[in-house]
């Protein structure tokens, strides 16, 4: 199957507003061409992310767990935890941890999740929107699966579906995968509906990876919790 490129059309160029005017596609070769690839960075990244997820954890997820894990456990037959298999760091598996917000179903590990799908229970539509589901990623986040600021981690079923379809989707693999990411912060999150969705996401993946610093990761946290608040349409 042919890959899809990255096509230049001014029509479609990416405005990032962070001193970069337009973006098409980084062409990332190896990991010594990051940012990330330097030992200075990594310790700095990762040190941040321990106190970061820590201060999640115990501030928050200490008393959410019990009181969420209830109404979780009220609203419907099944675990308080969604676990599924996702690709991260040189594109090693990892349970990623969810709170469960669809009926336990056959199809979760293989059919993405769409506007209005049944299979979402009535805690779980609030908890999607309010994107709380993915508050136990923290947990990946100090156990190392994770970053809190990365490309997002898609379905094994689902990396090896686009790695044969698009065009350097691989090097998203190049660091860890995230909580939240720059594209999600552009509006490409949720379903994929289209193939400029996922091209639009690599794209402001491979940018990220590029041009990684601290200062962009607490950027994404920022406009993160800002859509978040302000009701991002994309979650559901």
């Amino acid at each position: 199957m042919k890959a899809l490129k990255f096509i230049p059309d001014k029509k479609q160029q990416l405005s990032l507003d962070m001193g970069y005017e337009y973006y098409d596609y980084i062409p990332v070769i190896s990991q010594r061409t990051i940012s990330l690839g330097d030992w200075f960075n990594k310790i700095i990244k990762r040190s941040f992310d321990i106190v970061f997820s820590l201060v999640i954890i115990i501030g928050l997820l200490s008393w959410l767990i019990p009181i969420l894990g209830i109404i979780i456990k009220w609203n419907s037959d099944g675990p308080v935890f969604f676990i599924q298999k996702r690709n991260g760091l040189n594109n090693r598996e990892f349970k990623c941890f969810k709170f469960r917000s669809m009926q336990v179903n056959e199809l979760a590990d293989i059919e993405q999740v769409s506007k209005n799908d049944k299979r979402i229970t009535r805690v779980g539509r609030f908890i999607r929107k309010t994107s709380i589901d993915e508050l136990p990623q923290f947990f990946n986040v100090l156990l190392g699966d994770m970053s809190v600021v990365g490309p997002r981690p898609h379905m094994v079923s689902h990396t090896n579906l686009y790695a044969e379809r698009i065009d350097k989707f691989m090097v998203r693999h190049f660091i860890k995968p995230g909580i939240t990411g720059l594209a999600q912060t552009k509006g490409f999150r949720g379903e994929i509906e289209t193939d400029k969705d996922i091209i639009n996401r690599v794209r402001y993946d491979l940018f990220y990876i590029e041009k990684w610093s601290l200062l962009l990761d607490f950027k994404i946290i920022f406009n993160t919790i800002f859509n978040t608040l302000k009701g991002d349409k994309k979650a559901y």
